[in-house]
C-alpha cells in the first residue's frame, strides 16, 4: 500500500472524520476519501463504517489500522538511526587486529567504511590476540579481530569464521600439491615462524606445545610481513592460515596445504566488541563490513 494511504487512514482514524483527517493532514478532503476507497476496493472490504457525524472503523479497519501504526512507528524509528548516521560527521574507532588481517582483510574494509564515514578518524594498531582480548573488554580497543581462543567473559563476539592452519609453501615446493599433510610430513622441512616478540612463542606454541618441539624452525620474525618474504624467496615454510596470503595464494605464488593436526583445523577468527557497552551505528557498520568480508573468505581449502 502505499505511504499516503497509511498517513491518511492514521490520521482519519484518530479524528473519526476525513474532513478533520484532511485538514490536519493539509490535504483535500476528496484526495483522502479516493485513497481509502480504492484500498477498499482492493481488499474487498469496508474499513469504515460511513455515519452523519463521521466515520467509525470496522472490524478489519481496526485489523488494519494495527499494522499500520506498526508500520509507521517502524519507519519512524529507521528514518531516526538513518538520520543520527548521516549525523556522525566526526568520531574516533580504535581498531585493534592480528597482524595476518592487515594483509587478507583490513585494506578492503578500511576502503568501504572510509566511502560512508570519510570523516571518522581512526587508531589501527597489531596485537597478539591474548592482550587484543583483554584490550577490547577494557574498552580501549573499540572493534578487534582476533583468532579466538580463550574468550573473556567481557568480551562479544559479534562474527566469526573457521580459519583453519595448513602449511603455506611455494608452488615448487615438494608438498605443494598434497591434499593435506601431517606434522610428520613437514618435520623435515626447514621452518619460517612469526613470535610474539614478548615471549619469542608462536600461536603453535601457544595451541600445541608437542607440535612446536618436533619443528625445525630456520627464520623467527614478530612481522609477517618478513615472515612472507622469506617463504616466498624459499627459505621455509610457514604454518598460518590463509588469510595473511590470500593475494599470493590468488596469484599462483603460493600454495596452501591443509594440515591434519588436532588444535589447529578448529580455529576460528571473529570481529569483537566490548560486552559491557553498545555498539552505536558507526561501530556496527566497520563490524558489518569486516563481517562481509571475512564470511566471503575461502579459508578451508
Amino acid at each position: 500500500m502505499h505511504s499516503n494511504f497509511l498517513k491518511y487512514f492514521d490520521e482519519v482514524a484518530r479524528q473519526g472524520s476525513i474532513r478533520k483527517a484532511s485538514t490536519v493532514l493539509n490535504v483535500s478532503s476528496t484526495s483522502v476519501n479516493r485513497k481509502i476507497l480504492s484500498v477498499e476496493k482492493q481488499l474487498g472490504a469496508a474499513l469504515f463504517e460511513r455515519t452523519p457525524e463521521g466515520v467509525e472503523l470496522t472490524t478489519i479497519g481496526a485489523i488494519l489500522l494495527e499494522h499500520c501504526r506498526k508500520t509507521l512507528h517502524d519507519f519512524d524509528r529507521t528514518r531516526i538511526l538513518m538520520d543520527d548516521l548521516r549525523d556522525l560527521r566526526t568520531g574516533h574507532i580504535n581498531l585493534s587486529t592480528i597482524d595476518s588481517a592487515i594483509f587478507g582483510i583490513l585494506p578492503a574494509a578500511l576502503h568501504q567504511f572510509g566511502q560512508s564515514f570519510p570523516d571518522i578518524s581512526m587508531s589501527i594498531t597489531t596485537a597478539q590476540p591474548d592482550e587484543l582480548m583483554k584490550s577490547v573488554a577494557s574498552g580501549e580497543t573499540d572493534v578487534g579481530i582476533s583468532f579466538l581462543f580463550e574468550m573473556h567473559p567481557d568480551v562479544r563476539v559479534v562474527t566469526e569464521k573457521f580459519a583453519p592452519f595448513g602449511i603455506i609453501v611455494r608452488p615448487d615446493h615438494p608438498l605443494a600439491e598434497r591434499t593435506n599433510v601431517t606434522i610428520d610430513d613437514i618435520a623435515g622441512y626447514r621452518l619460517v615462524r612469526t613470535i610474539d616478540a614478548r615471549g619469542r612463542n608462536s600461536i603453535i606454541d601457544q595451541l600445541v606445545s608437542s607440535v612446536a618441539s618436533a619443528l625445525s624452525t630456520h627464520i623467527f620474525s614478530n612481522a609477517l610481513f618478513i615472515a612472507k618474504q622469506m617463504i616466498l624467496d624459499g627459505r621455509g615454510i610457514g604454518i598460518y592460515t590463509k588469510i595473511g596470503f590470500m593475494d599470493e595464494i590468488a596469484r599462483g605464488e603460493l600454495k596452501f596445504v591443509p594440515l591434519m593436526q588436532e588444535g589447529l583445523n578448529d580455529i576460528r577468527i571473529g570481529t569483537l566488541v566490548s560486552a559491557s557497552s553498545g555498539i552505536d551505528p558507526v561501530k556496527r557498520h566497520l563490524c558489518d563490513v569486516l563481517g562481509r568480508l571475512i564470511g566471503g573468505m575461502r579459508l578451508d581449502t
